[in-house]
């Protein structure tokens, strides 16, 4: 993976920009720690950052090709799992290759010679850049799940692109403001994200499946993917096995590197599937790497509940034995936890999920030290539907499940601020935008179009917050971690399995646990759910309350012009429970809301955000 900056300009000459393209490419430097490049031209200036995982001697970016007279400039930030065939399609159509087997060879190759076509042929994850030299145009395009990242900001006749947030930030002409649209996704949606927002005022998100063209007549950005609602026709064991077989070609195709992978193993089924067919595909656990992340102390502390039913040490130790593996179990000190929070931010570049940020923040730090590729089971829950909201659907949903607790929320609001981003309208607004997307199929009951719509939430609103969360905090430290749930063929064939087959052995994603029947020990195969693990020890808890009073107490804190301080400050500094269930998610509590705010209040300070209502 790499890191990605570029600034188009039809009103200047960029040719001697070499200073500003520097310093945003280098705000990337933890995504490509390994070489810098830049291409500077009379109206385009690109910058990348580096991490070799494929062809060491040939994979230099910025990389420029020629082609019947044109020459194309391509930085790239992703991984193709389907190069080799790419490469013979295009060799077959008289086109050679001067690297061994770059994957941005073959992209840019791609580009050459389909145009915006190119992105259908693609399997993998990616954010993109081409320029073309006699067009004068800009063809930026992200992958189909939104894997890897991509803002852009567009004023008169600039564009400025970057992966991350803070490259454009440091460009001299954009401000770190936030509006009060802004300032609904913090303290509303957050720590998710509407897809399309930056959250800082004019900066934009490319969505997923998205491409986008600029040049002087202006910007386009068009859709090249989207989920497509058809009736399956496969019967239950036959889905099984077509599922397996997809599985297997995704797992193995996505441990394809130059460099040491290994996989991230909770002991929970998703994790334990990918690292069992990880195992598989390199014929012996021996040759496999597994790490495991817990904290000091968790086992005296840990109590059983309604979304952590077990703890997961004894089920990775379960699993890492079954396969074999070369497992490394990773402990976090609790106050380090604490401490880490902002280091979390700084990658983030918003507030986050707190400890859940920060925890897999230390975890990648560690695993960095072995390897530089990982696979992980992300977006299983999504794509299946295994959150408890899947099997407790409401008569009538009028928001997104993992967002709660929204009218205690903005009672800690300041009044005026409630005014200003209308706390329960926004999100309505948001929710009935999601609803106008989804997919319908004709003659689907009522009770599978709910759930089809419900799916599709997950997919595209709540799945892009943990993607988000592994991009960055893997990426902080220069660790490529991918995800073969959110294979773009796997999401589409999984989409239009019915529930009751998604459902199957009265199971929460029982297709899943079928298609693996024989690969895992039954126990592990049927154990319930158990999310991404969090610490229990009171010490992280006692920590964040200590900072949080603290910087309730300082008058300069940016956060308390926006909150009702006395009413929150009473609630904190009591230690009693005030929100019953997850505020957001299933792990973000008490602590977290703490947590959270500290991070809205660092965030203000630390990017010196404007508020401009």
């Amino acid at each position: 993976m790499c890191g990605i900056a570029g600034w188009i300009d039809f009103n200047k000459d960029l040719s001697r920009q070499n200073e500003v393209i520097n310093t945003m490419a280098n705000t990337l430097n933890h995504r490509g720690p390994d070489a810098a490049g830049a291409f500077l031209s009379e109206h385009a200036a690109l910058g990348h950052r580096r991490l070799i995982v494929v062809d060491p001697e040939g994979g230099g970016q910025p990389m420029t090709r020629t082609h019947k007279g044109n020459e194309f400039t391509i930085i790239y930030n992703g991984e193709l799992y389907n190069t080799a065939e790419i490469r013979q399609v295009l060799k077959t159509r008289g086109y050679s290759f001067k690297t061994r087997n770059s994957d941005t060879e073959v992209l840019l190759t791609a580009y050459m010679e389909w145009g915006a076509e190119c992105l259908q042929h693609l399997n993998g994850i990616f954010a993109f850049a081409i320029w073309d030299k006699n067009a004068q145009q800009l063809f930026m395009a992200r992958d189909r799940l939104g894997v890897k990242p991509l803002f852009y900001t567009l004023k008169g006749g600039s564009l400025w692109f970057a992966s991350e947030l803070k490259a454009l930030l440091v460009h001299p002409q954009i401000k770190a403001q936030v509006d009060a649209g802004g300032l609904a996704e913090i303290f509303i949606m957050g720590p998710a994200r509407t897809p399309g927002e930056g959250v800082f005022k004019g900066i934009t998100e490319l969505r997923p499946g998205r491409y986008l063209i600029f040049n002087r007549d202006g910007i386009k950005v068009k859709k090249y993917w989207e989920l497509n609602s058809q009736n399956h026709t496969e019967d239950l064991d036959t889905t099984a096995v077509h599922l397996r077989e997809l599985l297997q070609d995704t797992v193995s195709r996505q441990l394809s590197a130059d460099v040491p992978v290994c996989t991230l193993l909770s002991g929970g089924l998703d994790s334990s599937a990918i690292s069992a067919l990880a195992a598989l595909a390199l014929e012996g656990g021996s040759n496999l790497k597994t790490f495991s992340v817990d904290y000091i102390d968790n086992d005296k502390f840990f109590l059983p509940n309604s979304f952590e039913t077990t703890a997961d040490y004894p089920w990775v130790k379960r699993v890492a034995d079954h396969i074999g593996s070369d497992h490394s179990y990773i402990l976090i000190d609790n106050r380090e936890l604490a401490e880490a929070l902002e280091s979390s931010l700084h990658a983030n570049d918003l507030p986050g999920m707190t400890d859940i940020d920060s925890s897999l923040y230390l975890f990648c730090r560690e695993i960095r030290k072995q390897v530089v590729v990982g696979l992980s089971g992300e977006c299983a829950d999504e794509v299946f539907g295994g959150y408890p909201w899947f099997r407790q659907l409401p008569s009538n949903t009028e928001y997104f499940p993992w967002i709660r607790m929204v009218k205690q929320r903005t009672e800690f609001l300041a009044p005026w601020l409630t005014n200003r981003i209308s706390p329960e309208e926004y999100l309505q607004e948001r929710f009935q935008q999601a609803i106008s997307e989804v997919p319908g199929l004709d003659g689907e009951d009522e009770t599978e179009a709910r759930i089809r719509q419900l799916f599709y939430f997950n997919i595209t609103r709540f799945m892009p917050t943990l993607l988000d969360r592994k991009d960055r905090m893997s990426m902080a430290w220069g660790l490529e971690v991918r995800v073969p749930f959110s294979d773009h063929r796997l999401v589409e064939y999984v989409w239009n399995i019915p529930w009751k087959i998604k459902n199957c052995d009265g199971m929460a994603k029982g297709i899943l646990r079928r298609a693996l029947r024989g690969l895992l020990p039954d126990d592990v195969l049927y154990r319930p759910k158990s999310p991404y693990p969090k610490t229990h020890n009171p010490q992280y808890a006692n920590a964040v309350r200590e900072r949080f009073l603290k910087m309730l107490n300082t008058s300069t804190s940016p956060l308390l012009p926006l909150m009702e301080i006395k009413e929150i400050k009473a609630i904190a500094a009591s230690g009693k429970t005030y929100f019953e269930n997850p505020w957001f998610g299933q792990l973000m509590g008490d602590t977290q809301y703490m947590a959270y705010l500290l991070l809205v209040n660092r965030w203000l300070e630390k990017y010196q955000v404007e508020i401009v209502l």
